[in-house]
């Protein structure tokens, strides 16, 4: 012990506390260590090109393996595969035929419909063009298409074949109503042949095709190619001539029946004629029309003229009586003799108001002249009654001019009525006999052209180039397959590569000790192989890059709490085999060598080591001390490190659990702390079982043990979980079996092999 203080049981209830540093997660507090291995200056850096290629680097043989396996493959598929050769012939498919005559066909292709392009694509890869281009050429027992093919075995046919046979895993059977009935299962499988060598491919933008042969021979291929093309254009030839004849047998008997009803039509039309005396029917109707309107136009006048009449009548007699207002009537002022005998009257009565100046009533002058205005007062009124009667003569003439033409037009009416009842027959009847006409006239015109059309053989088609014998192969391109061979083996390594990095969840480097576990970066420490019964100690002489990450690993822990007195901290891991106990060793250890009093604490219960690792004997220990069996100072020991003392685990207990979770343990604790600087307390894994986490909650910080490509990202967050669950205060991460000569170039950034230079000068 670091002063030879005795540890006695009844000095508990006198130690001291154990002071908490404050000691945070990573996201609130940034690495304080100094230069070294391992340690955490620069921080988070963005992702670099190089970062990729450490990915590469890592999966090497992954990459490699895939890389090769493809190239390979292709490499002796390029060498093994049947040369084939691939001939094309150009056809050109118009639309429009070239009108020769001036009519047009009897069955008409759809000038319009997108689809007719498509059409003529499927027809020249029908099965019935297969046929009848092998049934021409007599290839039905050609090697090519024979069932009994040579069985040359490359792996170039074994690529096709297994292409093919999961290609049909997914395509649906064609029916049995697309083959011929008389097609054999021969033929039918040279059909197949054929149709999987040929490529119908449109030119875009024009009407231009150009069908395509494959063949392992290179003159088959350029015959093939001219004879479908060929056989496309006799074929349509023969759908043209077809649908002529069937066109013109259609329109003979609808000629035939159409004659029938024409004679049916003409004949029933005569007879109506005769019938009604409809010779002049339509002149009749003509003239009838014609009378029947200018009547119409006569009574409108008529009626115009009676009525103003009527209304100079009407007016005249309400103006009888009145003498003054009647001599203002239009008739009467525009009436000389009236206006005349008003003169002489008023000349009359001027003469007599003179005269009745001087002379009295019964003066002959005065007689004379008083029997003169009568006279002419007699004429005026006589002329002004004439006027009357002539307004009224007028009126009465008008008035039975119009009912004499009302009746007449009645009667026209009548008469077009009676006309238009034998029209309407009649127009039926001969609407009947002209359709009749007009559609055998038609029909007769249409037989003659189509007769004409089925002995015009002219295609739409034309072979624009024809297939030449190919002088190269066109697979297999081996300049072209090496290069895309090389390219997807490549494509193929680094996706492999990638997809496995991605895939892979396991911690690996500092940064994600940071990134994903929010925790501080303390240290990364090689990987180091155990020499039969000796453990990698850095007091029993590791190479020099462990001995500085374990340096830079204990500054990181000092720096963590700058308080003096007993600070405690429980090494833990998520799972085993991470190496947590040589870790709490060698810390242990490089603290000691600091000159820091450290006590070493085997809290492991269940699978203890730290006897095994400093050569003690396994009793007395800690469960030992907390059942009472043995006193504390018997179970301390001392190690060959000086400032190093270690407390072993003992006896394995039953319940290990219950022992850590007494008050008796936490009690230990708070006197052990009195009397050392650092205590470390090797804990199981927090995955495994609880112990962790009830030691946690007393230690004053956590160093979180991660084996480097062991464990995944979220069992270690499960278990940091369980331990902030239990308010355990984290120090920090440590990396640790890191394959620094496995993985050399991946772990570059934090160690590079130059670095040892120093290490040796150092040590």
């Amino acid at each position: 012990m670091a002063d030879n203080v005795p540890l006695d049981p009844t000095s508990i209830d006198q130690a001291p506390p154990l002071r908490a540093p404050e000691v945070g997660n990573s996201s609130v507090r940034q690495d304080s260590s100094g230069y070294g291995y391992g340690s955490n200056v620069l921080g988070e850096q963005e992702v670099h090109l190089l970062d990729y290629v450490r990915v590469l680097y890592k999966r090497r043989w992954t990459a490699g393996t895939a890389f090769l396996t493809v190239f390979v493959a292709v490499t002796i598929y390029v060498f093994t595969a049947t040369p084939l050769y691939v001939s094309r012939a150009q056809i050109l498919i118009e639309k429009e035929n070239v009108n020769v005559v001036t009519f047009k066909e009897a069955v008409e292709q759809n000038q319009i419909t997108d689809d007719y392009y498509q059409t003529q694509y499927r027809l020249l890869q029908s099965r019935a063009l297969a046929r009848r281009t092998l049934d021409s050429l007599q290839l039905w027992n050609h090697p090519q298409f024979s069932p009994q093919r040579t069985n040359t075995i490359s792996v170039g046919a074994l690529l096709r074949a297994t292409v093919a046979t999961i290609g049909a895993w997914f395509t649906t059977p064609a029916p049995a109503e697309e083959s011929a009935a008389d097609e054999t299962k021969g033929q039918s499988a040279a059909i197949d042949r054929f149709l999987d060598a040929l490529t119908v491919s449109p030119i875009r933008n024009s009407r231009l095709v150009d069908v395509k042969f494959e063949s392992p021979d290179a003159a088959l291929s350029a015959h093939v190619a001219n004879a479908l093309a060929k056989a496309y254009i006799e074929q349509n030839l023969e759908f043209k001539f077809t649908s002529s004849k069937e066109a013109s047998d259609w329109l003979s008997e609808r000629l035939g029946e159409q004659r029938k009803q024409v004679e049916a039509s003409e004949q029933a039309l005569q007879q109506y004629r005769e019938q009604t005396d409809s010779v002049a029917l339509e002149d009749k109707q003509n003239i009838v029309v014609q009378k029947l309107a200018d009547l119409n136009t006569a009574v409108t006048r008529a009626k115009t003229e009676r009525l103003q009449k009527e209304a100079l009548y009407n007016q005249i007699v309400s103006l009888q009586d009145d003498r003054a207002a009647i001599e203002t009537f239009p008739a009467i002022l525009s009436n000389t003799f009236i206006q005349q005998q008003k003169g002489e009257l008023a000349e009359l009565q001027r003469q007599q108001a003179q005269l009745s100046h001087k002379l009295g009533p019964h003066h002959p002058d005065m007689v004379k002249l008083g029997l003169a205005i009568q006279t002419v007062d007699a004429k005026l009124q006589g002329e002004i009654a004439k006027v009357v009667q002539a307004t009224r003569n007028d009126y009465q003439a008008a008035l039975a001019q119009e009912q004499s033409l009302v009746k007449a037009l009645d009667q026209q009416k009548r008469d077009a009525l009676e006309l238009n009842r034998k029209g309407i027959g009649y127009s039926a009847l001969q609407r009947d006999a002209v359709s009749n006409r007009q559609i055998f006239d038609g029909l007769l015109q249409r037989t003659k052209e189509t007769g004409i059309s089925g002995d015009l053989k002219t295609s739409h088609i034309r072979v624009v180039d024809a297939a030449e014998k190919p002088r190269a192969p066109s697979s297999p391109n081996r300049r072209m397959d090496l290069v895309l061979g090389l390219i997807a083996g490549l494509a193929v390594a680094i996706g492999l590569s990638f997809f496995f990095e991605y895939i892979d969840n396991r911690i690996k480097s500092p940064e994600e000790i940071r990134g994903h576990l929010g925790l501080t970066h303390l240290g990364m420490l090689p990987m180091l192989q155990q020499k039969g019964d000796r453990y990698p100690l850095l007091s029993g002489g590791v190479p020099a890059n462990f001995s500085e990450a374990l340096r830079t690993f204990r500054t990181n822990v000092l720096f963590s709490s700058a308080e003096e007195g007993g600070r405690a901290l429980v090494v833990t891991s998520t799972a085993p085999r991470e190496g947590k106990s040589l870790v709490s060793s060698n810390l242990a250890i490089s603290l000691a060598q600091a000159g820091e009093r450290t006590l070493l604490i085997d809290a492991d219960l269940r699978k203890p080591k730290a006897h095994d690792i400093f050569g003690l004997s396994e009793e007395p220990g800690l469960s030992n001390v907390l059942v009472g069996d043995a006193p504390m100072s018997a179970a301390v020991r001392e190690t060959t490190v000086p400032g190093l003392s270690v407390l072993v685990a003992g006896r394995i207990p039953p319940n290990p659990s219950e022992l850590l979770g007494a008050s008796r343990f936490r009690e230990l604790m708070t006197t052990l702390g009195k009397h050392f600087d650092w205590i470390i307390v090797d804990t199981p894994p927090v995955m495994a079982v609880a112990d962790a986490t009830l030691v946690a909650h007393l230690a004053t910080g956590v160093v979180f043990v991660v084996g480097a490509e062991m464990t995944s990202r979220h069992a270690a967050k499960r278990a940091l979980y369980q331990l902030e669950h239990v308010h355990a205060k984290f120090v920090g991460g440590v990396l640790n079996k890191v394959d620094l000569h496995r993985n050399s170039y991946y772990y570059s950034q934090y160690y590079r092999r130059e670095y040892a230079q120093y290490y040796s000068k150092a040590s």
